[in-house]
């Protein structure tokens, strides 16, 4: 983020506009939209503007020589197809320390202006750091399409109840539970539904704000703890459920695997913990973590549990559940897009296929001895697709035991690295050459696919066109 976005009280001071055309005219209406009292110069002369209303066009002043202007009282300057002239006055409002903007020209610029979605009471701001106004234009559009029209009626309505309920609820954490309840419930369906009186009179019939929000008789709120699967690194795989989880949170305890992009979902001021720990590194342990999770909710805090992956496919999150439940703490599980998903969508391999591949089993291996307690006699139908999570460190040893219970050498298998991620990295071979395909994927997290149906993926079509033929031919047969 280049660019911090601050939303700025047009109605503070008067602004200087200099410019001409409809670039000049453009501005104009927004800040005559944003009630600012607009001090005009035109570059070229020409003060027209065709279709405002005497109150609006009353806020204008027209100004023959910006020089003459007295920057004092100014608080911006906005510049907008005034060429030179723009850029002179520029320069001299920014050496009075002025925010200024010129008009697609950000090295004389101090701030940008950003696409804008008007609701009223609410604004959302939408920027590329001056870089593309279109891509900000896109976004913007969609915004518009997903934002209920009253949702500023809304706002309008918490604003005029918002120090009454202040008084009445001393505890922040209950007062934002208040408000949630209100715009998630009734209350707000009523306003976006253009009901705003049915809403004033509902919440005036709140006899009791605080057991509204869900105080309880320790007069802290309710406290529960929400696991949460994070998928396999890519922000958008997030399910909406997900999201909504982390934006309730106040306080996230997180895993090494969760990426940077994804934690950022989570609501601003929330608290995050990192209690994760890589294979062969020190960390917290599992029974310290359960205890972190008991003790953020009974103190009344809304946790949330962030696993790479899904919380229920070798991330522990059983354990975690049972212990939460036998301190009597409120639970729930909302499941991720689990990394053999997420390597198999985006190196399209069909983990299963008919006729071919009948069975997915899913095993973990984190070192030597894992692979060695593995009965690999059970995993050598050739309809089976084995898929091994962390076996990057006990590739030899999986690639022996598949070999010795008697599955082919010739099997395709796949090492799928940091899979949706930016970085990600897929390299794919035969099963007898599985510890050197390891060695070329640059570390993990990785997981192994293991089965003809590697065969099918687009990096064994890119690297092994001939024997991707063959392979079909096979089948055929």
């Amino acid at each position: 983020m280049k660019f911090l976005p601050i939303f700025l009280d047009s109605r503070a001071g008067p602004i200087l506009l200099v410019g001409a055309g409809d670039p000049v005219r453009a501005r104009l209406r927004l800040l005559l939209a944003a009630e600012a009292q607009v001090r005009w110069h035109a570059t070229d002369g020409d003060f027209a503007v065709a279709g405002l209303d005497p109150a609006a066009a009353s806020r204008i002043e027209r100004v023959d020589d910006p020089a003459t202007i007295g920057l004092n009282e100014i608080i911006a300057v906005f510049c907008a197809g005034a060429g030179e002239i723009g850029i002179a006055v520029a320069a001299r409002a920014r050496a009075a320390g002025l925010p200024v903007n010129v008009m697609d020209d950000p090295a004389h610029s101090s701030f940008i202006v950003p696409a804008v979605v008007d609701r009223g009471e609410v604004v959302v701001a939408v920027g590329t750091g001056g870089a593309s106004p279109v891509v900000a234009r896109r976004v913007r559009e969609r915004i518009e399409a997903l934002l209920p029209a009253r949702i500023g009626d809304l706002a309008a309505l918490i604003g005029r109840w918002r120090k009454s309920v202040h008084d009445r609820i001393a505890h922040a954490p209950l007062r934002r539970r208040f408000w949630e309840r209100v715009v998630d419930g009734p209350i707000g369906a009523a306003v976006l539904a253009g009901r705003s009186n049915e809403a004033d009179d509902a919440l005036t019939a709140i006899a009791d704000p605080s057991a509204y929000a869900g105080e309880q008789a320790s007069r802290q709120a309710e406290g529960r703890v929400t696991l949460v699967g994070a998928g396999p690194g890519d922000p958008d795989l997030l399910t909406v459920k997900a999201l909504r989880a982390l934006q309730d949170a106040d306080i996230v305890f997180y895993d090494e695997l969760v990426s940077p992009e994804i934690l950022d979902r989570a609501r601003r001021d929330a608290a995050r913990v990192p209690v994760g720990r890589r294979v062969g590194k020190p960390g917290i342990g599992q029974d310290a973590i359960n205890r972190l999770l008991i003790d953020a909710a009974k103190s009344g805090q809304r946790a949330v549990r962030l696993k790479g992956g899904d919380p229920f496919i070798f991330g522990r999150g059983g354990e975690e559940v049972e212990a939460l439940r036998e301190a009597g703490v409120a639970c729930s599980v909302v499941p991720g897009i689990t990394a053999a998903l997420g390597a198999a969508a985006e190196s399209e391999v069909p983990l299963t296929f008919r006729h071919e591949a009948l069975r997915v089993t899913f095993l973990t291996a984190h070192k030597a001895r894992d692979a060695e307690g593995v009965d690999w006699s059970a995993l050598t139908d050739r309809k089976m697709t084995v898929v091994v999570y962390m076996g990057i460190t006990a590739a030899d040893a999986i690639c022996s035991g598949l070999l010795a219970a008697g599955r082919s050498p010739e099997t395709p298998v796949g090492v799928f690295a940091r899979a949706t991620c930016p970085n990600a990295k897929a390299v794919v071979g035969t099963l007898d050459r599985l510890p050197a395909l390891v060695r070329r994927i640059d570390g993990g997290p990785a997981i192994l696919v293991i089965g003809d149906v590697v065969s099918r993926s687009a990096p064994w079509r890119d690297s092994n066109p001939n024997l991707l033929s063959q392979t079909f031919q096979m089948a055929a047969e």
